[in-house]
């Protein structure tokens, strides 16, 4: 049974403590195959005139938003086309790339180039998975595309899975999967 006993400066939120006590917990799941309630976080807070490094008080540092929900709202305001609610979730060197396109850097240079593709995409998210190494936190979406081919005909259950990379809380990168160029191929799209 891994026991982990963390000490932090008193001024994270329940919110940021459950995510740090989750985020340990699978980390050591990672090593030891061990069962969640297995697995003890113990956290004890101090308070910041108990803590001093390099001989100064300390105060913690705010806590990264919650990953999953960076990605998820990144997503709902592409979906009603907020590009500015989109833009404060991204990096300024971020990059995307979708099949057949090299890298992006504007939201406008991903709307220019899916004109001709289809005319309306919705996602239906079945599901995310998180992962974080080296400094850098990546989220995994997938599920499936519906919307309209250029013509206006409908299409649907095309797969998808978008890759997301993180530093500092804010989107990097994303890599888009899916198969539009397969149902075109198929003679899904006109």
């Amino acid at each position: 049974m891994p026991v982990i006993e963390l000490h932090l400066i008193e001024g994270y939120d329940d919110d940021a403590k459950a995510r740090l006590g989750r985020a340990l917990t699978d980390a050591v799941r990672q090593v030891v195959p061990a069962a969640p309630e297995a697995i003890t976080v113990m956290m004890t807070e101090h308070s910041s005139d108990g803590w001093m490094r390099g001989g100064e008080r300390r105060t913690p540092a705010p806590a990264l938003p919650d990953p999953e929900a960076v990605v998820l709202g990144f997503l709902a305001a592409m979906k009603a086309r907020d590009l500015d609610a989109a833009q404060h979730r991204l990096s300024p060197d971020f990059e995307m790339r979708f099949p057949g396109k090299g890298p992006m850097r504007r939201l406008e240079e991903l709307i220019e180039w899916a004109a001709p593709r289809y005319r309306s995409v919705r996602k239906t998210i079945e599901g995310t998975e998180i992962a974080s190494a080296s400094g850098a936190t990546t989220v995994w979406v997938h599920g499936t595309l519906a919307g309209e081919w250029p013509d206006g005909s409908p299409f649907e259950g095309i797969r998808f899975v978008d890759r997301f990379l993180l530093e500092d809380g804010l989107i990097a990168r994303q890599d888009v999967w899916n198969d539009i160029g397969e149902a075109r191929a198929a003679g899904a799209a006109p």
